[in-house]
């Protein structure tokens, strides 16, 4: 990296195009360097930090220079191979290391691969300790001077048994006198991190598992499979008779599922079942579920009628791990499938979401299609490519379509403008009871933003 004015860390870790800037074996290293410095041992007892990677061809490349980058900091690196990015937290704080590494990009296709980190207890750090590492990756002289030497040189160790560890972990989130016996489930784990512990963590509760996207060559993560391509899915639970399945991401951290109608179940309907239950019997903190602005308005009715209150954050499990932990609430997720029970895991887990909704299907002996709790409310999203990302409150053209779109709403939708995070786009998503109605609110407010600001 030669740049000072380039910035690393995006919403979640350091993600782009694997062996480009900044995703190269250099800047691996240094960045490796740099968390040690962060996390340094006054008193000189060796640093212990783990570092994870799901299947990606780049990873091979990345763990090596980031375990070499700690090493050469006087840190002890702990390598736990492919495992979900749930699995790497719950490692980092049950073997005590000092911090977690993941080496992945979740979601997205082959090429490309991210590095993001945990705390000891973790969660992902904070912004203000992000900023203090990428700072350090730019400080030749702040990373020189804490070089190691001689028998301070760390060492590299692979944990055999990472696996089985977290396998056992997530069967402690299904009550022990229950069986998944007689339930047939088709998992996808999209040629991803879980490929392994998702099959026999299935297996081992007892449910008839079959099991897709679990041949990963380092290419074909998320290659049409897994949580954002659901159609084999769909196709298999239908061809097979199951009665669930369950598609998780690259990376495990999200899951979507499928009911034995084909019927999407994602994660707002997770909350939602999930929060109702967790209210009846009093054990949700705050009666309080987290989402985000992107929830649909359904989740917020659907919570409404039993008596919970739905807090909304910006986009990211980030902002909704941040929310919980400031309040102490203990259910939050995205709609798009990344859940956090925080009674079990400090960070969204594909696999748990999926256990504690099966757990539901057997110990109430329903089908999936029949738990669900809410309805969704038709939604309309309208992108405005934009020349510049002026503030709407400052155009009062915008300002003032935004009002009336709100008041005619009248408190039976939800409406939300938006500026992309990543591209120069706006975004109008408006959602309510009438489909004709939001479809001519988003294209109205869409056209006054892009009169004013268009592309």
């Amino acid at each position: 990296m030669s740049s000072k004015s380039q910035k690393l860390f995006g919403t979640d870790g350091v993600r782009g195009v694997a062996n480009l800037e900044p995703i190269t074996s250099e800047t691996a290293l240094r960045l490796g360097r740099a968390l040690a410095h962060v996390f340094r041992h006054p008193g000189g007892r060796h640093r212990r930090i783990l570092v994870g990677k799901d299947t990606r061809l780049s990873g091979y490349m990345l763990e090596t220079a980031m375990a070499s980058g700690l090493c050469s900091m006087g840190v002890d690196v702990l390598l736990v191979g492919p495992l979900p990015t749930p699995g790497i937290a719950f490692l980092t704080r049950s073997m005590r290391a000092d911090a977690g590494v993941v080496i992945s990009a979740s979601h997205n296709p082959f090429e490309d691969n991210g590095i993001k980190f945990f705390s000891r207890e973790g969660f992902k750090l904070d912004d203000a300790t992000e900023a203090r590492i990428e700072a350090l990756v730019f400080d030749d002289a702040a990373l020189t001077s804490s070089r190691a030497t001689a028998a301070d040189i760390g060492r590299a160790a692979r944990i055999d048994d990472a696996i089985g560890r977290y396998a056992v972990f997530l069967k402690t989130c299904v009550p022990r006198a229950l069986s998944f016996e007689g339930l047939k489930v088709v998992i996808d784990c999209a040629n991803g991190a879980a490929y392994r512990v998702g099959p026999e963590v299935l297996q081992e509760l007892g449910a008839e598992v079959i099991s897709l996207g679990v041949e990963p060559n380092g290419t074909n993560i998320n290659a049409g499979c897994g949580a954002v391509h659901l159609e084999p899915l769909r196709q298999a639970v239908a061809r097979t008779g199951a009665q669930v399945g369950i598609a998780l991401d690259g990376d495990g951290d999200r899951a979507m599922l499928v009911d034995e109608l084909g019927a999407v179940f994602d994660g707002d309907d997770a909350m939602a079942l999930a929060g109702t239950r967790m209210a009846a019997q009093g054990q949700l903190n705050g009666n309080t579920v987290v989402g985000t602005v992107m929830s649909n308005f359904g989740l917020e009715l659907a919570l409404s009628r039993h008596g919970v209150r739905l807090v909304r954050t910006d986009v990211g499990d980030p902002a909704v791990v941040r929310e919980m932990r400031a309040n102490s609430y203990n259910l939050g997720g995205e709609q798009s499938g990344h859940v956090i029970f925080m009674d079990h895991s400090t960070t969204g887990d594909g696999l748990i979401t999926a256990l504690r909704v099966l757990s539901l299907m057997v110990e109430t002996q329903t089908p999936l299609s029949a738990l669900r709790v809410m309805k969704r409310v038709p939604q309309v999203l309208e992108n405005v490519v934009v020349r510049e990302r002026v503030p709407f409150a400052e155009m009062a053209d915008v300002s003032g379509a935004i009002a009336a779109a709100e008041r005619e709403l009248n408190g039976c939708g939800r409406l939300l403008v938006r500026y992309s995070g990543t591209e120069m786009l706006a975004r109008v998503m408006v959602e309510g009871e009438r489909a004709d109605q939001i479809d001519d609110i988003a294209r109205a407010i869409a056209a006054t933003i892009r009169t004013r600001i268009g592309a």
